[in-house]
């Protein structure tokens, strides 16, 4: 039996781990598309009958994917539904970055949807360009849409904290939901983490949750749902309502402990801590269900009428990521 063929790689990189593609051996004078596929060119066409231009076709050279580099009327362009909020405070730094340099150098990824050009990936950089009075962007455009939910896990405008994060999940669970089959568990990179899946369905629901005390706990025992989205979102609302119910709980006992004349910034960081008996488990966790009804439970009965300044400073910190 043959040995497997290796490639090389360049010094200084390495293996990872889970990675499992075989990049093409494309050197850069072959990413020129001599042959354009058919539905290339179909693309090619309806860009031109919605007012764009043809930049460029070539082949991306890690998988051999034939890409368009295209001009297209800005007014065609929107953002996907699932991605995080636009920042204003973002939006501000990239007019003033452009003003400066007087250029549009970062073009945004898009896909054909109906009659419009969607990006997963250029929100902010679209509002910009429109705040500045651009009629046009350059855009890469990918053949395949359904490539535009795997490009938001490369995307560079990532949402910056935990609750943008949860709601960029839950919006892109709630758009697939409607037109896949699939199961969550085939969506594990986009989704990144089950975590983020149960807390945007809580975040839903309480815009205000501190999910930033309840992220690193979920983490620990929150786990995939190996069925279809449609089925699985009951199961991820079953689990959003267990973790407010103890949110509930919890501010209870904040309340309080406030009522007792406490203050500090980190009361519920602190219930949470004190409630929360995974520190003290050796070996195998509880399920989930488990572990928020114990805590649920814990944080209705916490007795408060010993607790003093000093417990609450040596608890001290932010209670993770807002």
């Amino acid at each position: 039996m043959a040995a497997k063929k290796t490639r090389a790689r360049a010094p200084g990189t390495k293996r990872r781990r889970g990675v499992k593609i075989q990049p093409t051996e494309l050197a850069a004078a072959e990413l020129t598309l001599e042959e354009v596929p058919p539905e290339v060119q179909a693309l090619s066409d309806l860009v031109r009958a919605d007012g764009g231009t043809i930049l460029s076709r070539y082949r991306e050279p890690l998988g051999g994917h034939a890409l368009l580099l295209v001009g297209l009327p800005i007014e065609r362009v929107k953002p996907t539904p699932f991605q995080r909020d636009v920042s204003d405070a973002h939006v501000l730094r990239l007019t003033r970055a452009m003003d400066k340099t007087k250029r549009f150098l970062d073009p945004v990824i898009a896909v054909r949807h109906g009659e419009e050009y969607l990006t997963p990936n250029g929100a902010h950089r679209l509002t910009a360009l429109r705040e500045l009075g651009a009629k046009a962007v350059v855009a890469l455009l990918v053949p395949e849409a359904s490539v535009a939910y795997q490009i938001l896990a490369l995307n560079i405008e990532k949402a910056h904290n935990l609750r943008e994060r949860a709601l960029e999940v839950v919006r892109m669970y709630r758009d697939l939901q409607s037109l896949s089959d699939a199961r969550e568990t085939d969506y594990e990179l986009e989704f990144e983490d089950p975590s983020l899946v149960t807390l945007g369905f809580a975040y839903e629901q309480r815009g205000r949750l501190a999910g930033g005390a309840y992220g690193p706990i979920l983490r620990k025992v929150d786990q995939w749902i190996s069925a279809p989205l449609r089925k699985a979102a009951a199961e991820r609302e079953r689990r959003a309502a267990l973790l407010l119910e103890l949110d509930d709980a919890v501010n209870d006992a904040v309340a309080r402990l406030k009522a007792q004349g406490l203050v500090s910034p980190y009361l519920k960081t602190f219930v949470v801590a004190r409630v929360n008996p995974l520190r003290f488990i050796k070996g195998e966790l509880p399920d989930l269900d488990q572990l928020l009804s114990t805590m649920t439970r814990r944080a209705r009965s916490l007795k408060t009428e010993g607790v003093k300044p000093g417990d609450l400073a040596r608890a001290g910190g932010p209670s993770g990521e807002e």
